[in-house]
């Protein structure tokens, strides 16, 4: 089985395999904006990060997708005092994520039905875990929220799930002022997602070359 390393953002590029690994990390990170796009036009709720920033664009002249990106570097602002380092997957989450959301609600319509929209809200947090496990699986860093969660962790001494649980309710509290979509996909995605990703995660991380030794 292959296991996750914690590599610095040179070394990431020199661990061999780009090949699969790159496709895979590009791959994931589309997924994971088809799987936002496909919570919107379910309309039953989104993840709890997405709460808030539907909420943030309900008020700014701006698009779900845009919205996800500005966030995205108001966090990597925050790794800073955390001393956490960005990595290639780091930034191209930042951007590819919330470009990825706005293309698929371009030709994604709304769902007319009940089946169609419980479907699209099963089949989004089902793509989003394996969109998650795809691009960490890829072994190029952490997206930003994932970083501020790991970076808290470290600094504060809690429990990493005490400290996703925090962030999760605190963004679903920003949302519901905002009046982001809340609502029943949320709370199976706050449920789902971990031990979804969490199964999905060994299948799909990509084992990495031993390094060379120095001549």
């Amino acid at each position: 089985m292959s296991t996750l390393v914690d590599l610095g953002p040179v070394t990431q590029l020199r661990a061999g395999r780009l090949a699969r690994r790159l496709p895979q990390l590009y791959v994931g990170l589309v997924l994971y904006g088809v799987s936002l796009a496909m919570m919107v036009r379910s309309d039953l709720g989104l993840a709890p990060w997405s709460v808030m920033e539907s909420g943030l664009a309900s008020h700014l002249p701006i698009t779900l997708g845009q919205a996800v990106i500005g966030v995205s570097f108001v966090v990597l602002l925050l790794w800073i005092p955390l001393r956490e380092k960005p990595g290639l997957a780091t930034i191209s989450n930042a951007l590819i994520v919330g470009l990825s959301a706005d293309a698929t609600l371009a030709v994604l319509g709304d769902a007319t039905s009940w089946p169609a929209r419980l479907g699209l809200m099963v089949g989004g947090i089902l793509l989003c875990a394996l969109a998650t496990a795809l691009y960490i699986g890829a072994q190029f860093g952490r997206g930003p929220r994932d970083g501020l969660m790991t970076g808290l962790h470290r600094r504060t001494g809690r429990s990493i799930r005490l400290v996703r649980t925090s962030l999760e309710v605190t963004m679903i509290v920003l949302g519901i002022a905002l009046g982001g979509s809340l609502g029943l996909g949320t709370v199976l995605f706050a449920l789902a997602i971990g031990p979804l990703t969490q199964t999905l995660l060994p299948i799909c991380t990509v084992a990495l070359l031993p390094p060379h030794p120095e001549a």
